[in-house]
């Protein structure tokens, strides 16, 4: 009977590390770039499961979504920019000012609405 009992805690124990596992896997890498008449935001999700996200970018009271995109083995990557080549090049189009404080917070959000990984980070501050 002891023996059971230990083997179900084991069970239970090893079932439970390989969902914390499993929720820990999705990371986000955000990078960003502020000038005095450009903004340049990239949010690059990774470790996701195959389906599709968006990705959202905020600085200050600014607010901008990219997607859906595919992950594409465990990677969503977006793009946001102001400059107008990168637009064309399928770029998300945000304001020159839109990084305020030169941070941005990037975000992943699944299909379901669920925001699967975050980061805010210090962005390159060029003139």
């Amino acid at each position: 009977m002891i023996a059971s009992h230990q083997f179900l805690a084991a069970c239970t124990l090893a079932l439970g590390a390989i969902v914390a596992a499993d929720a820990a896997a999705a990371t986000v890498r955000v990078t960003c770039e502020v000038r005095t008449n450009r903004s340049k935001i990239s949010v690059d999700g990774k470790g996701l499961p195959a389906g599709e996200y968006r990705t959202e970018a905020i600085s200050g009271g600014n607010s901008a979504v990219a997607g859906p995109v595919t992950a594409r083995k465990g990677q969503a990557e977006t793009d946001y920019d102001s400059n107008p080549v990168d637009i064309a090049d399928g770029a998300t189009a945000i304001a020159t000012n839109f990084i305020q404080g030169a941070s941005v917070t990037g975000k992943v959000i699944d299909s379901s609405g669920n925001t699967v990984a975050v980061d805010t980070v210090l962005c390159r501050v060029r003139k």
